[in-house]
């Protein structure tokens, strides 16, 4: 029979806005913290022209704006620097966004633009160290997920098969208020050769305000149910702009959003695995939910945004003749 040990991470598994605060970060979960192997979540605020500078350390990163845009300077283990524009957006309910990626070994410095910014900083634990490389907004897939009250939106723009990393994934998903995503329960808690992936996830929030109502309070729920693996993981949680769940192991979902107020959530996950890949069981109880699709509409309301074209401007991000030259 196997047994369980209690090895909640510190706070447990829901960490309301602002409880895992640290430093110059509003938000700081990494590996120790979870009590898992790989996978970590920043977020940084920064004013007008604010800088802020870290190691990456055993750790690749993806930059994300969140709201607003900003410089990154990655400078690799060799000293050459490279510099890429993020264009960013006004928030995550408004648009797709651009994004940098820095490898391990790396120093990473974020430089605010004119009007500062919110920033996510979603990293993995990894072996191999990458080229430092620009993602435009351009090419992140906006995918619609499910159909009816089930319906929702996904931004891959570092899915495994999209954009190339060593082990981490991240995405963003939207959900219309009053629809419920993370869908059927699912789990990717142990590895199976072409059936499932062994990931740790992280679930970051951010709730949109009512229309005609900025000031009324937005809220979502998340489920988490154990699967008999792991740490047993059960999460009902009320959740709210700036919150998080951890999810080392168990079925997770539904997501739901309440009505009038639309949910984001940002996911970054990481394993163990020699492959990278998003590879899921779906609960048997609740499997039977997607053979109804084919016969409901997608929700009207989606997408919320689709990827913005190309501009030429966009197909290479500024670099200075110095950075070039190292």
């Amino acid at each position: 029979m196997t047994t369980h040990t209690d090895t909640r991470p510190a706070g447990g598994f829901h960490l309301p806005a602002g409880s895992a605060a640290s430093g110059p970060y509003d938000l700081y979960v990494d590996p120790e913290r979870a009590g898992w192997g790989y996978s970590s979540l920043r977020v940084l605020s920064l004013e007008p022209g604010g800088e802020h500078e870290f190691a990456a350390g055993d750790s690749e990163w993806i930059v994300l704006p969140l709201s607003g845009g900003c410089a990154v300077t990655v400078e690799d283990a060799d000293g050459r620097a490279h510099t890429f524009e993020l264009h960013g957006r006004k928030d995550v309910f408004s648009g797709v966004t651009d994004f940098a990626y820095a490898p391990r070994d790396a120093r990473v410095r974020i430089t605010g633009a004119g009007g500062g910014g919110r920033f996510a900083l979603t990293g993995a634990r990894c072996e191999r160290r990458l080229p430092a490389r620009y993602g435009p907004a351009a090419d992140v897939p906006v995918e619609l997920r499910g159909s009816g009250a089930c319906s929702r939106q996904v931004n891959n723009f570092a899915a495994a098969d999209v954009f190339e990393a060593d082990r981490l994934i991240a995405v963003e998903v939207l959900t219309p208020g009053g629809n419920w995503s993370s869908y059927p329960p699912h789990k990717h808690d142990e590895c199976r050769p072409g059936e499932e992936s062994e990931l740790e996830e992280i679930y970051y929030f951010e709730i949109a305000p009512a229309a005609g109502n900025p000031d009324a309070p937005g809220l979502g729920y998340q489920r988490v149910t154990p699967s008999g693996r792991g740490k047993g993981t059960d999460v009902l949680a009320e959740v709210r702009g700036g919150d998080v769940v951890l999810i080392p192991d168990g079925w997770h979902g539904p997501s739901i959003a309440a009505p009038g107020h639309d949910m984001y959530y940002l996911n970054v996950m990481a394993g163990p695995g020699e492959e990278r890949s998003w590879l899921i069981c779906d609960h048997p109880d609740h499997a039977w939910i997607r053979g109804s699709w084919a016969d409901q509409a997608v929700d009207p309301r989606l997408p919320l945004y689709t990827a913005p074209s190309m501009s030429p401007s966009a197909t290479r991000p500024a670099q200075t003749q110095e950075e070039d030259d190292r």
